[in-house]
């Protein structure tokens, strides 16, 4: 899979750490940044994944920042982006599997390392169950295209 990941200065070092374990499990990793823990705007990355991922350059997106909540923000501003702040293995594996979510943000001052791969292996594994939740998906979709 390709996957697209950015981060602010506070995920910086997430961001690097879950570059590498994608490279391990054989994916490949665009990294849109930062390259560095010097302060810099979260909705600059998180426009950068994102389009990435709306204009299907890549498969799927990560983002992280202090809360992963910006990140989250910034990133459903972008038409056809189902971000999801990832928390709880559950709900990472619900909004995959019920909300065909393209985008996992994450917090890296509230997720320890480990329970962000986690996070990112269920992710990446959990597949769409389309049903009755591609009815709801597109109803979301027809709501972007509504917007002036």
């Amino acid at each position: 899979m390709k996957i697209a990941i950015g981060a602010d200065h506070a995920g910086f070092e997430l961001k690097n750490q879950l570059g590498d374990l994608l490279r391990k499990l054989g994916h490949e990793v665009c990294d849109f940044g930062t390259n560095s823990t010097e302060a810099v705007d979260y909705p600059d990355f998180a426009w950068r994944v994102a389009k990435a991922v709306a204009s299907e350059t890549v498969e799927r997106g990560v983002l992280v920042c202090g809360s992963g909540v910006g990140m989250s923000i910034a990133a459903n501003k972008v038409r056809g982006i189902r971000a999801v702040l990832g928390v709880t293995p559950e709900e990472v594996r619900l909004t995959r599997s019920h909300n065909n979510a393209n985008v996992l943000t994450l917090g890296a001052r509230f997720t320890e390392p480990e329970m962000a791969r986690e996070l990112l292996q269920i992710f990446l594994d959990t597949p769409f169950d389309g049903g009755r939740h591609e009815r709801r998906v597109a109803k979301i979709s027809h709501m972007e295209e509504q917007q002036v």
